[in-house]
């Protein structure tokens, strides 16, 4: 399943948005089939989990940490770097802005069930209050709340859920790959939507269709305020209407757009909801890049809480006179769903990156040891799966089910596979300074330097190149090996600078080239870069979204999250294995084997994990005692107290 990354919820807002107060009249309309927690197949069920019952059983009120209290009120300020032009964050064409999600509701839209904040592979219920599924998984079924609301007022229909589905996967490349095996939408109730596959078995299947973001028809077809018929394949910058706690208060295109929360909303007392989604108004002001955001935020009143993913400016840039005077917050939050593979996407839709040992030799060519001690101060650590942090990681020998499932596979692999453990170079590194984190233990032992550019040189000799006159060069053509990686801000400087060091060592013309933010997404939407640093983040539970990451479908496809263009026809079919595991065992052994098909493919030039959020925060808000450890900090459970806001615009305005 896909997983909403919770630093958009935290950064601009583009998480699956909540629900609000029930009209009196609506809540006596309780539905009269009580569902399960778990059960059997058939049952209705108001949660779904993909790893064993969900930890609230059949008595799911609120979640744990949150504080049912919460008052609301206030304003959450946040910067967002770049531009805007549509709120129709569904399609590839324009940008979407802060608050509308490419996956999932965003601030505006409600989905069918929403993904659990503080346990992994569950979801509760929302827009429908119950599902169901047959033994063989050919399809499922979801039945609506009655009490669900449009904005205007209207009920949120069976017509509505269906007019979505087919939207958006004719439109949506993400939610077209996600439900490929989605045939239709039927209605087969006043309240029931059935979906059928057009495959038995898929065990994820039944529950993804909950992340379905369920749209207006009515508002969609409608006309605007000209006249016009309005284009849900079209951007606009039309306020639409939505179904969930937020709705847009006011916006200044490409500079600023406020969200206000709606207070008769319909389902501030469903159990997700409760003590969340406390503040009034999100705003939210643009910037150019990310240096003049930071400064933004140092003076205040332009972002409350700064997501921070830059070690050095963690380490050193937290002495501005609000944070010393206590006035600014810094806290490190355990997160364990956020480790996860970073690394160099390599573009094989370049003919230079086809050859396993050119990527092979990329991939020594990264000194991490070096760059973690010096540019990142000891505070990231080495990963070697992507799955890490999780049962799904392969380590050592396949064996098992794993060896069983690669066996069908051996003539198509490398060798390495079977023989070796996957473990990368450990470079040669002088002793830790004075405050560096300590690090585990390397697999390898480390080895200088000049070792490691040997093999580089080796590898690429073996694959026609060679190093001439200082550069490293093709035998048949003469073609000089050169890399642009693509970046958008002073952190991919201080990621790529030392890799690119590095290679051009080895005769390799390695640069970088920053660009604005939206031309950024565009060339990533089309493909056209060398190389760029990629988090292909991964859930406890995967499946249908992998076809989205690795599949030769994807690689074609403008849009996808299939950076490195794999078309692998192994790939595929382990891909095709983990969406159709037969039970938790068997997940496992098959995600553990498209993992090491992945790595010993060396598609991406693995760099570190970091499994914690850094924030920074103004002191303008109450906490819950505690934070889920599964997403780290769950802002939507904070809210704001008053008194603390106002000393705070009294002295920093």
């Amino acid at each position: 399943m896909i997983v909403l990354d919770r630093r958009l919820v935290l950064k601009a807002g583009m998480a699956a948005a909540g629900l609000s107060m029930l009209p009196g009249r609506l809540a006596a309309q309780a539905p009269a089939q009580t569902p399960t927690k778990g059960g059997t197949a058939g049952e209705w069920h108001a949660s779904s989990s993909l790893i064993g019952e969900s930890r609230y059983g059949s008595d799911f009120r609120r979640y744990d940490h949150v504080n049912p209290q919460a008052p609301k009120g206030g304003t959450l300020n946040a910067t967002v770097i770049g531009t805007f032009d549509s709120f129709n964050a569904y399609i590839v064409q324009g940008t979407g802005a802060a608050g509308f999600a490419a996956f999932g509701g965003g601030l505006l839209y409600d989905t069918l069930m929403e993904q659990s904040i503080d346990e992994p592979g569950v979801s509760h219920a929302l827009v429908a209050d119950a599902y169901k599924h047959p033994d063989d998984y050919s399809s499922a079924t979801y039945r609506l709340d009655p009490r669900g609301r449009w904005h205007d007022g209207q009920p949120i229909t069976v017509e509505d859920v269906i007019w979505s589905f087919t939207v958006l996967k004719a439109n949506s490349p993400m939610y077209n790959r996600y439900y490929e095996n989605v045939t239709e939408a039927v209605a087969v109730g006043e309240r029931e939507i059935e979906f059928r596959f057009d495959q038995k078995g898929n065990r994820e299947l039944p529950k993804i269709i909950g992340d379905l973001a369920v749209l207006p028809k009515h508002w969609w077809e409608g006309t605007d305020a000209r006249g016009n018929r309005r284009d849900i394949t079209r951007p606009t910058l039309e306020t639409p209407l939505g179904s969930a706690a937020y709705k847009v208060q006011s916006f200044r295109p490409g500079s600023e757009i406020v969200w206000t929360r709606v207070p008769d909303y319909w389902g501030a007392s469903l159990p997700v909801k409760v003590g969340r989604e406390n503040f009034d108004r999100r705003r939210y002001v643009y910037f150019q890049d990310d240096n003049a955001a930071w400064q933004a935020f140092t003076k205040g009143g332009f972002e409350d809480i700064q997501v921070e993913m830059s070690s050095r400016r963690w380490a050193t840039y937290y002495t501005f006179p609000a944070f010393t005077v206590g006035d600014v917050v810094k806290k490190e939050f355990p997160a364990t769903s956020r480790a996860s593979m970073q690394g160099f996407a390599m573009n094989m839709r370049r003919a230079k990156f086809q050859d396993v040992r050119v990527r092979r030799a990329l991939t020594w060519a990264y000194d991490f040891e070096t760059a973690n001690r010096t540019t990142f101060f000891g505070f990231n650590t080495r990963v070697q799966s992507f799955f890490v942090g999780s049962e799904l990681a392969s380590s050592g020998l396949p064996e098992g089910k794993e060896l069983e499932i690669l066996d069908r596979y051996r003539d198509q692999l490398p060798a390495e596979v079977f023989t070796r453990p996957y473990t990368l170079p450990v470079y040669e590194q002088p002793a830790p300074r004075e405050g560096d984190r300590p690090q585990p233990a390397p697999a390898t032992p480390p080895q200088p330097e000049r070792t490691h550019l040997r093999e580089v040189v080796r590898l690429f000799g073996e694959a026609g190149w060679a190093i001439r006159d200082g550069r490293m060069t093709n035998g048949k053509t003469g073609e000089v090996f050169t890399i642009e990686f693509l970046g958008r801000s002073e952190t991919d400087e201080i990621i790529c600078n030392p890799y690119i060091n590095m290679l051009r060592k080895v005769g390799i013309a390695a640069t970088l080239r920053i660009v604005d933010a939206n031309q950024y997404v565009n060339r990533v939407n089309n493909f056209d870069f060398d190389m760029l640093t990629t988090v292909p983040a991964q859930s406890d539970s995967p499946g249908n979204e992998q076809r989205d990451f690795w599949s030769g479908k994807a690689a074609d496809t403008p849009g996808s999250r299939n950076l490195s263009g794999i078309r692998n026809p192994v790939v595929d079919a382990l891909v095709k294995r983990v969406i159709f595991a037969t039970d938790r065992d068997d997940l496992v052994a098959a995600t553990r084997a498209l993992d090491r098909v992945l790595l010993w493919n060396f598609y991406l030039v693995p760099q570190y994990t970091r499994p914690v959020v850094w924030l920074a925060y103004w002191n303008k808000f109450g906490v819950p005692d505690t934070q889920p450890d599964y997403i780290g900090p769950d802002v939507e459970s904070w809210w704001i107290d008053p008194q603390k806001e106002a000393a705070l615009a009294a002295k920093y305005r």
